[in-house]
């Protein structure tokens, strides 16, 4: 434990700061979260509000320190991917199923 006054007050600030960084971190994941819901349920109107609000949530983790600034743009890159991937793919599977249907 600390004695000094200056190590109890940086120790404080830890506290807080850890608090901070902790729901900002739990904040992003949620985010990811969500967006990979909707990814596998494939709306393409949903899909596009939702990586929007996460990439906007991956910026401001990158603005408070909370993650590095390549780390965020890499899971980006990678979401707008799989994102791209769902919108082009779900029509595809649409049309797939009605053929099997009439088959």
């Amino acid at each position: 434990m600390a004695n000094h006054v200056s190590s109890l007050k940086r120790a404080r600030q830890t506290e807080r700061k850890t608090a901070i960084n902790r729901a900002s971190r739990s904040r992003v994941r949620g985010h990811l979260r969500i967006l990979r819901e909707a990814i596998a349920s494939g709306d393409s109107k949903q899909l596009t509000d939702v990586y929007k609000t996460t990439v906007s949530q991956l910026d401001k983790s990158v603005q408070k320190g909370v993650l590095h600034k390549n780390t965020a743009s890499r899971y980006k890159s990678r979401l707008a991917a799989r994102v791209k991937a769902a919108a082009t793919a779900a029509p595809v599977a649409k049309k797939a199923t009605r053929k099997a249907a009439k088959a």
